[in-house]
């Protein structure tokens, strides 16, 4: 069942429009843990107090403030924030079309899919098919969240992909001392780089990518909840300083050897932990699966 909509708009180019509306297109799969008090486990709760009065507020009589300077703010309604004259609060306000490779990664922030109403359905073929002839992407303004967003519109097995994105002022500059720093590199340096570079270079496959740390935490909290020792790894040694060309050669020979990873394999997960004491048998079972918590949510 796909989630629930978060907005419903339009696409906009030239004259042309296209209602869509939009889904989240990723999810957090991390662990999420509770802070707990060490003595009882009880849960640790965080209350909205005011600082001026002590007292708790209620969430109806929070409202938002912006500081213009110290300790002084104006309030904004909802109503006043709705207000606010931008064309882009209801519509995906295509700009202009470029290539994807003109576009730096580190401006993209969220994945969206657009999906288009009954009516909207033609039309957002039409665009999908012009765009992947002419192998364009699309620079749009849009508004949601109380957020005016830049973004990106591209397609992806046959759906509309909109990447909201920073916008420039809000990158900040790679203004670091050793950056500046001269360092002579050798042209033969160079070329065992791009040797070990070739070595490595496989098609993208992201199916062969897995978050083991997560799986490893599963791991452990399974155990835990069994009942189980947990063995703590000891620390790694500090990495030691290396000639870089000697890495560079033992890396380019261990890259040869490794056996190719086969389009779309993924290694099989580890066997979660089952080895629960008698005693603890009761308890496991009342609790709830770790690993379908994690993949719940």
């Amino acid at each position: 069942m796909p989630p629930r909509s978060m907005w419903k708009g339009a696409i906009s180019f030239g004259l042309v429009t296209i209602p869509v509306s939009v889904y989240p297109a990723t999810e957090e799969k991390s662990l999420r843990f509770n802070q707990l008090h060490d003595a009882d486990h009880g849960r640790i709760r965080y209350k909205r107090v005011c600082e001026i009065d002590g007292e708790e507020v209620p969430y109806d009589h929070i409202v938002k403030g912006y500081e213009y300077e110290k300790d002084r703010y104006v309030v904004l309604t909802d109503e006043e924030l709705d207000a606010v004259p931008v064309e882009s609060s209801r519509t995906i306000d295509i700009q202009q079309f470029v290539d994807l490779a003109e576009i730096d990664p580190i401006l993209f922030k969220k994945s969206y899919y657009l999906v288009p109403d009954e009516t909207g359905a033609k039309a957002y073929a039409l665009l999908r098919r012009a765009l992947a002839e002419e192998q364009k992407v699309g620079i749009a303004k849009v508004s949601f969240r109380d957020k005016e967003h830049l973004a990106v519109l591209r397609f992806t097995d046959g759906v509309f992909v909109l990447e909201t994105m920073y916008w420039p002022d809000e990158i900040r500059a790679a203004d670091f001392d050793t950056l500046d720093a001269e360092a002579k590199v050798r042209a033969s340096e160079v070329e065992m780089a791009k040797s070990l570079i070739e070595s490595l270079t496989q098609p993208w496959n992201p199916e062969a990518y897995r978050d083991e740390y997560r799986e490893a935490l599963l791991e452990v909290v399974e155990k835990k909840v069994a009942g189980e020792e947990i063995e703590v790894a000891p620390e790694a040694p500090p990495a030691r300083v290396v000639d870089l060309m000697e890495a560079l050669k033992a890396s380019v020979e261990a890259a040869k050897k490794k056996t190719p990873r086969v389009s779309g394999a993924r290694r099989p997960s580890r066997a979660p932990a089952k080895k629960a004491t008698s005693r603890k048998a009761a308890q496991t079972k009342k609790a709830a699966t770790p690993r379908k918590r994690a993949a719940a949510g």
